[in-house]
């Protein structure tokens, strides 16, 4: 086995045990890089080899200063690194160095990382398919002629040909999720307000999004979210870290699941995924755990997708602003940023607020139900990974679709209330590309998520199949 075959917690307890150094360990993963990146165009921006070994070869003589001393780490490219070129996909910022880092670089750096490059996303992070005009497109390590997912697309495909050991994704509309659910991987959204953003921006309104861990292992993306989590005293709702991965045993009988399914009908799935959901129910069902689908329908479907699409719309709208005033930015801008930040525009005070009703009267609803089941599950994607060439699916089986986004609607029941839940892979369909499914819990459930996520990995390992590259 190669030592970039290793998950991440075992790289680390190897490093602490000086079973092998981290410039070995930085060595191996640039060779992966050398061979399998070419095709894949995962990581981007990657720094030079030769000042990563130095850095390495420092850290070879370096007291251990965390869980990720010496793990070489690409950051995904929405996020501010000191020194190295963050663009967000868009050429308004493709030669820009940021002078310092974002709040959760910072974290990775101080518990050890060596940050190698960046991995790749859509243009402002907007879609679930990483191309943009700076770093092109992400493929699909399964299949190269199909989507890796996104906007943690270049992250999710990094972790599955085994280029990075572990990333970091971000989330609003399953950015982690979906792209985890394509590449065969782990994505963790963590309940909104455990991983803090960063005090320059809006810390109250702003409550749709979060940063969290991706992995190929449940025990890596436990032990990243407690690298990642914590208050920051100078951002609001800030919720205290655990030590996550010291709660990972559970047992499984008698817990109850709900299968959400989808969602009474209201969102359409291409075949074969409910199919794989149901396989990946029987796991937990042979472990002890009670499954069920509520007789009640939980909320109305198109409800929920007013008051997401409001209140994004919202958020969109006001945080590029400034880019869409500039005649000359403006013109930079991808036709779905534009779209986003022109359906933002004319909204009134009161379809903000009735759309926060709706979302508030939802959180009622599933507080209800998580009265008596300990979690519930839904689908991570409606559709397999698509064909590159397509900006976005149309359509999903005739069903069209009348936004860039809506094929994603499935993940907004999780996203609108910052609900945890880990996308865990549930196999692959008839064409051999891989699917996700979404276990999620309360508010601030995060610790039971995740050990339900370990008890489920233990009795799978979906990621040990291994793309054919």
């Amino acid at each position: 086995m190669r030592l970039s075959d290793m998950s991440a917690s075992d790289l680390s307890r190897g490093i602490a045990a000086r079973s092998f150094a981290p410039s070995e360990v930085m060595a191996d993963h640039l060779a992966r890089i050398a061979e399998v990146n070419p095709d894949v165009n995962a990581v981007v921006s990657l720094r030079d080899p030769d000042a990563l070994m130095a850095e390495a070869r420092v850290a070879d003589d370096t007291p251990v200063a965390g869980w990720l001393h010496g793990l070489p780490l690409a950051v995904k490219d929405l996020l501010a690194t000191k020194g190295l070129r963050t663009t967000w996909g868009s050429t308004i910022y493709a030669d820009h160095v940021p002078g310092a880092d974002a709040t959760l670089v910072a974290r990775m750096r101080a518990a050890g990382a060596i940050i190698i490059g960046k991995t790749n996303v859509p243009e402002w992070g907007h879609g679930s398919h990483s191309f943009n005009p700076v770093h092109g497109v992400t493929r699909n390590p399964y299949d190269r002629t199909r989507t890796a997912g996104g906007s943690s697309g270049g992250a999710a495909a990094g972790l599955a040909t085994r280029m990075v050991p572990v990333a970091d994704g971000s989330d609003m509309m399953g950015s982690l999720r979906n792209p985890a659910a394509f590449c065969n991987v782990y994505g963790f959204r963590p309940t909104w307000g455990l991983v803090p953003g960063d005090a320059d921006g809006d810390g109250f309104l702003a409550t749709l999004a979060t940063e969290g861990p991706m992995a190929r292992t449940v025990e890596d993306v436990a032990r990243l979210l407690q690298v990642q989590a914590g208050p920051n005293p100078e951002v609001p709702f800030g919720r205290p870290n655990e030590a996550f991965a010291d709660l990972l045993d559970i047992d499984m009988r008698g817990k109850r699941i709900a299968w959400l399914g989808d969602w009474g009908g209201a969102y359409p799935m291409e075949p074969g995924i409910l199919d794989l959901c149901d396989a990946a129910l029987n796991v937990f069902e042979a472990m002890g755990c009670i499954v069920e689908e509520p007789i009640v329908p939980v909320f109305p479907a198109e409800e929920l997708w007013q008051s997401w699409t409001t209140l994004r719309a919202m958020l969109n709208a006001n945080g590029m602003r400034d880019r869409y005033r500039d005649p000359a930015l403006r013109a930079q801008l991808k036709p779905e940023t534009l779209w986003e930040i022109e359906q933002g525009q004319g909204l009134l005070a009161e379809a903000v607020y009735d759309a926060s009703l709706i979302r508030s009267r939802y959180y009622a609803r599933m507080a209800r139900l998580f009265g008596t089941y300990d979690a519930v599950v839904l689908p991570t994607a409606q559709v397999w990974p698509f064909p590159v060439e397509w900006r976005w699916p149309q359509a999903i089986n005739g069903a069209p679709m009348d936004t860039y986004h809506r094929w994603m609607e499935v993940v907004i029941p999780i996203s609108l209330i910052g609900l945890p839940a880990l996308s865990l892979p549930v196999g692959f369909g008839a064409q051999g590309l891989p699917m996700g499914m979404q276990l999620a819990g309360p508010v601030g459930a995060d610790a039971r998520v995740l050990a339900m996520g370990q008890a489920y990995h233990l009795a799978t390992d979906w990621p040990g199949r291994r793309p054919p590259l």
